[in-house]
């Protein structure tokens, strides 16, 4: 018998706004949903505050906790204010701040997650992937070692090699069980290197997601990203995830094939961004299967439209709950 959608448990690895992207829509049709999330962001407000107060950048943590929020009430402008004068406080998130005070109220970062989550009346959990203090270093392929997620962004070469400062990072029990009690687990869309490989570096992470009985589901990203992803195609994308991962972690890849009007390509054209590629024959040939929709949402931006990424992934579940294990 098919099981309904809400029963469904699934994690999502990643972080920065395609993991919000894809949380605001899978909670339309579950609330078993764990966030596994990057933690090297050094950048804006919560790069400051990692800085100063030596926590971890709550940026992320929070971007996903206000997508998994039931509703959109007041509470979530709350925690997305940011401050625009005012020295000192001038340009930081009040949710980041908030979050930070509840860190040292509840005396944990993950307390803090949890007493956050009942306010914002969040649909699921949201765990970091670390709780260490964790920098992001890049050798590009130049040579230069760089170090931390913001100057990685910047450097315009590309990474040959990405790694964790400290290099040895332990990841939260509660991730690796969700991940094994998962029917599906999804990768991406996000920044490939700084948002999606840091949570693959994470000592035990990538073998847990092999040894999982879920789904493993990559989705794609729409745009190529400068200074990360130039002229990536999306077996590009797979390819560099696989090496880093060490181990055998998709089965699906979700690929756009929808188009993206010329307003937006020239906003992209100044960040030297173009489509990714689906390259599905290659993609295929490496065991992988392919799904190819349109999946543009009408936007400003060439983002993921919520429904109908939520909507492929939840197809993808039900298709393998239906075939049962014999399926392979």
């Amino acid at each position: 018998m098919l099981r309904s959608n809400n029963e469904f448990k699934i994690v999502v690895v990643g972080g920065g706004t395609g993991l919000s992207v894809l949380l605001k829509g899978l909670k339309q049709y579950t609330d078993q949903l764990t966030a596994i999330v990057t933690v090297s962001d050094d950048g804006g407000s919560s790069g400051r505050l990692k800085t100063e107060l030596g926590v971890l950048p709550p940026g992320d943590i929070r971007n996903c906790l206000v997508a998994l929020a039931e509703t959109e009430t007041l509470m979530d402008k709350v925690f997305q204010h940011r401050f625009k004068q005012g020295q000192g406080i001038s340009g930081h998130n009040l949710g980041n701040l908030l979050m930070v005070a509840m860190t040292e109220i509840t005396g944990d970062f993950v307390s803090a997650i949890k007493e956050v989550s009942k306010v914002l009346a969040v649909r699921g959990q949201v765990i970091p992937a670390t709780l260490e203090s964790v920098n992001l270093g890049a050798e590009m392929i130049d040579g230069t070692v760089i170090i931390g997620e913001t100057a990685i962004r910047q450097y315009r070469k590309s990474i040959a090699r990405l790694f964790l400062i400290p290099e040895k990072c332990l990841p939260i029990q509660a991730s690796l069980d969700a991940i094994m009690a998962a029917d599906a687990i999804v990768i991406g869309p996000g920044s490939l290197y700084t948002s999606i490989i840091p949570n693959l570096l994470v000592e035990g992470v990538s073998d847990a997601m092999m040894r999982s009985p879920a789904v493993k589901i990559y989705v794609s990203n729409i745009m190529t990203e400068q200074g990360e992803t130039d002229n990536f195609n999306a077996f590009d994308h797979i390819k560099t995830i696989l090496q880093y991962a060490q181990q055998p972690i998709i089965d699906y890849a979700i690929l756009n094939t929808g188009t993206i009007d010329e307003l937006r390509l020239q906003r992209y054209h100044q960040e030297q961004a173009i489509p990714v590629d689906t390259s599905c024959q290659q993609i295929q040939a490496m065991g992988i299967k392919t799904v190819t929709e349109d999946m543009v949402a009408q936007d400003d931006l060439a983002w993921h439209d919520t429904r109908k990424l939520a909507q492929a992934i939840l197809r993808i579940v039900q298709q393998e709950n239906s075939a049962g294990p014999a399926s392979g």
